[in-house]
């Protein structure tokens, strides 16, 4: 039997609703620099990778420069409308109160920015000491990268293929997967689009769902899709 023994979760997009906001700010201050983006478009290309590599990304495809201080004028603006406006994804208490499993999260966001955005929406303490910001962890690799996950796994004592990750972005679930853990995707945040549960299956995940309340039955289940 390899029934999971360990819950890992992405925070952005899966506990917290702040993918759209960022986008929104994203597209905000790249207009400003005359890249023009819809917040749908940043979402569904970069959700999940770190704000470097998405400007790396950008000013590659632009052949654009951008000013020394862009990042830090994104991450002010957006620590701004996050502290005042980011709310939890509908059903995760419920969710976390029905999950029988250790579990942690691993995010690409600084774990400044974790702990406030899970404080706000009362799931720092639900999570803590298990937060894990995987660029100030282990080898400070982002995801897509699998480092976190294997760190995290580490911390636990578990087998990756003991672990379930749950994931709203194409890079994370890639990376889950690069880990050897089992991936399920996630499609019920605001940022999400047309197309969104066939790119996460694509990208490795072993089925979607949409509701929070749906996945302590879903990892239930994966033991027995196992089995089978």
């Amino acid at each position: 039997m390899n029934a999971p023994l360990l819950a890992i979760f992405d925070c952005d997009g899966v506990l917290v609703d702040s993918e759209i906001i960022a986008a929104e700010v994203q597209a905000e201050l790249l207009a400003a620099e005359g890249i023009e983006m819809e917040a749908a478009e940043i979402g569904a290309r970069f959700a999940g990778l770190t704000w470097p590599t998405i400007l790396a990304r950008l000013s590659e495809e632009n052949e654009h420069v951008f000013p020394k201080d862009f990042q830090a004028r994104v991450d002010k603006r957006l620590d701004e409308r996050l502290s005042s406006e980011v709310e939890e994804i509908a059903g995760v208490h419920e969710m976390l109160d029905e999950l029988d499993l250790p579990r942690c999260i691993c995010s690409n966001s600084t774990s400044a920015r974790l702990e406030m955005v899970l404080d706000r929406t009362g799931l720092w303490d639900r999570f803590r000491p298990y937060v894990m910001s995987a660029v100030e962890i282990g080898t400070k690799k982002g995801k897509p990268a699998p480092d976190v996950f294997l760190h995290a796994c580490g911390e636990f004592g578990v087998e990756p293929g003991r672990a379930v990750v749950i994931e709203d972005s194409v890079h994370g679930v890639a990376g889950a997967v690069a880990a050897g853990c089992r991936v399920v995707g996630f499609t019920g945040g605001r940022h999400t689009y047309p197309g969104h549960a066939e790119a996460l299956s694509e990208a490795g995940a072993v089925t979607v769902i949409k509701r929070l309340r749906d996945y302590p039955a879903t990892i239930a289940a994966l033991a027995e899709w196992e089995d089978a």
